[in-house]
């Protein structure tokens, strides 16, 4: 498997290209900040008089309304939320984005599940930092990358994959180093890993294992410290050094407990809910849900918000945080 470092791209790839960034969230400002100290010409595309448009500008970039910011660009950028894609490519960029340019992306879902079917002129590239823009920021600046996948949908120019692999660099990726991959395989296991794993797994796990301590009468707080405020420890040792190092550093007890009662709870019947899943993933089952929910105001996702937030587990867990001052600190320091 080919890993592009900065050894495979050259620092001049985007040499002659504008970017315009569209939307300057999370991703949006790191990707921003990156390209522009990296030495490309950026410009970000926000609402005028909006919060985005303010911190661009007090990030030192150029703004303009995403009309303006796209007429010129060469790598249109759309990093605003998934479902506000096709509104903004059909409404705005579409009219406006010149010939030959390309929209570029950093998750496949509006493209894989056809919410924009790019003009047959345009480039259509991927490029997925594997970490949150924060992550991606901080790493820059600290002369290091986070990993990136990249992907080429459409090529239209000859040109799609040295911009994709030049942004890339220009927000640190080949640092950490890209791996190439396509929409479909970056969009579906994005959305498993969400969904099985990282967040609806991990979460759903945490709850089960509280209420289970609860209803056998233990302390919530007691309840709290073992089953979520400890996974931090264990997360961090996997993501340092995987299986090895978390069992190089817990107890002999810990570890046998780990080997035996494991695939009691997580076991061949979670195999078959995850694929599951993974099938309402693949089948587009997932992305319709999705889609219908935004289009009727989101009434199931609040409520199940609305359910997940007021679990006694937050109501605990929200007291003895702010007992923690080292969390306070980190609270002040990031806003």
């Amino acid at each position: 498997m080919k890993i592009y470092t900065n050894d495979d791209v050259s620092p001049d790839s985007l040499k002659g290209e504008r970017i315009a960034i569209i939307g300057y969230g999370s991703q949006g400002r790191a990707h921003a900040q990156n390209l522009r100290d990296s030495g490309a010409d950026v410009i970000v595309g926000v609402r005028a008089g909006g919060s985005g448009e303010e911190k661009a500008k007090h990030d030192g970039l150029q703004t303009a309304e995403i009309a303006d910011a796209v007429k010129d660009a060469t790598i249109i950028a759309i990093l605003t939320p998934d479902m506000s894609h096709a509104e903004i490519y059909s409404n705005i960029i579409e009219k406006h984005a010149p010939k030959g340019a390309a929209l570029l992306f950093a998750h496949g879902f509006s493209v894989l599940y056809g919410r924009v079917i790019a003009r047959a002129d345009l480039d259509v590239i991927l490029v997925a930092p594997k970490g949150p823009g924060d992550l991606v920021r901080r790493e820059y600046q600290r002369g290091r990358g986070v990993p990136s996948l990249f992907a080429v949908d459409r090529d239209v120019t000859g040109q799609a994959s040295r911009k994709a692999l030049g942004y890339a660099r220009g927000i640190g990726g080949t640092i950490g180093g890209v791996i190439e991959t396509t929409f479909k395989e970056e969009t579906e296991t994005d959305l498993f890993g969400e969904q099985a794993v990282l967040c609806g797994g991990t979460t759903e796990l945490v709850l089960m294992g509280f209420e289970t301590l609860v209803n056998a009468g233990y302390r919530p707080e007691i309840a709290y410290f073992e089953v979520l405020h400890e996974l931090k420890l264990i997360v961090d040792l996997l993501y340092e050094g995987g299986f090895a190092k978390m069992h190089s550093f817990v107890s002999e007890t810990c570890k046998y407990g780990d080997l035996v009662s494991g695939p009691r709870i997580i076991n061949e019947e979670t195999r078959e809910r995850m694929e599951e899943v993974l099938a309402d993933i693949q089948s587009g089952d997932f992305a319709r849900d999705w889609i219908l929910e935004n289009m009727a105001g989101r009434p199931r996702y609040n409520a199940l918000m609305r359910q997940d937030l007021e679990h006694p587990i937050e109501v605990v867990g929200k007291d003895l945080r702010s007992r923690m001052s080292w969390l306070q600190n980190k609270a002040n320091v990031e806003a």
